[in-house]
């Protein structure tokens, strides 16, 4: 297996985000096992995202990814296998201290009143008394059949006072949010807060790119975390075919796969793949980094083509307007 080797870090075109420390370095060829969020934690690079990971499948491929040298869990309340996860991360024998777990407040949580309950909920299930990584998953206030709360979403700021409790309280070590655009990371930050997002976790890949994102986030000192990192629904196979892709993969001696999520590392963001195939786990963590100009034809190709439409649920959940405007 490659191994990623900490503190070597290279990114090319804009360097490395603020949150990372340290200068750009372009002559170094390995990959950063690690960002260093502002609390000074220390969040892996690569995560197993178990995000549609079914019954009885979820808990064998976060074993199978302990095993093979992942330190970094990514779920959330509402992928509903969190009891399922927790189970497999005791059942490994990996120290808690040694792992990386991420959860997220869904929608119908937003309220200050509720967000400990939904806290709490998660932590039993993942059998844990704190996490690494809380975030808003979507910029949506709504409780079960009620309107959305308008004020809550456009400024939620009383949701990020109560989550910034929580983290004084130990329950939560870093904060962030997940699906917020700039326009919503500049109302959130122009509140007094206690403590800035850590992250913002967003989909990334070959057919939504997003450089803008990527290039304010940098310049503001916010680590973004890639979800369905090698494309959305029905993209995947399209992504492991593009011509670049495979140019570079026979070139280097590795996968398509490998090529795509070593290019997110390389951009500096975290990536998150899921699979629950063992074999593709394995995989998936054999990142290496690309040499120079090879990344940049990958980049080039990704930011070059108009981009493919993001998973967006705004119509299926009956709200007003676009939950990414």
């Amino acid at each position: 297996m490659v191994v990623l080797l900490s503190g070597l870090r290279y990114v090319a075109r804009s360097g490395l985000p603020k949150c990372m420390g340290g200068r750009p370095h372009r002559n170094i060829t390995s990959l950063p096992s690690h960002y260093t969020l502002p609390s000074g934690d220390k969040i892996p690079s690569v995560a197993l995202g178990v995000w549609r990971a079914g019954p009885n499948e979820v808990g064998e491929a976060v074993k199978t990814a302990l095993k093979a040298g992942y330190r970094h869990i990514d779920g959330a309340w509402i992928y509903r296998n969190e009891a399922e996860v927790g189970q497999a991360l005791k059942d490994s024998g990996v120290p808690r201290e040694d792992v990386w777990i991420t959860s997220k407040l869904w929608n119908t949580f937003h309220a200050p009143e509720d967000i400990e309950p939904a806290l709490d909920d998660s932590l039993t299930k993942l059998g844990t008394d704190y996490l690494d990584l809380y975030l808003i998953h979507w910029p949506l206030a709504k409780k079960d059949g009620q309107p959305y709360d308008k004020n809550l979403t456009e400024n939620p700021y009383p949701t990020w006072q109560k989550l910034e409790e929580l983290v004084e309280k130990g329950k939560v070590r870093n904060i962030g949010v997940s699906n917020f655009n700039i326009r919503r990371l500049q109302n959130l930050t122009a509140n007094p807060l206690k403590f800035k997002p850590a992250v913002n976790q967003v989909e990334i890949s070959y057919w939504f790119p997003q450089p803008e994102l990527l290039k304010w986030s940098k310049e503001n000192n916010l680590l973004l975390e890639a979800y369905s990192p090698l494309g959305s629904e029905g993209k995947v196979k399209d992504t492991l075919n593009v011509p670049e892709v495979k140019e570079i993969a026979k070139e280097l001696g590795i996968t398509p796969a490998q090529v795509v999520i070593s290019w997110h590392v390389q951009r500096g963001t975290v990536v998150l793949p899921k699979s629950v195939t063992p074999s593709r786990v394995v995989e998936n963590y054999q990142v290496r980094a690309l040499p120079p100009a090879l990344f940049e034809k990958l980049e080039e190709a990704a930011t070059s083509h108009k981009p493919y439409p993001r998973l967006n649920p705004s119509k299926g959940w009956g709200i007003d307007f676009d939950i990414f405007d």
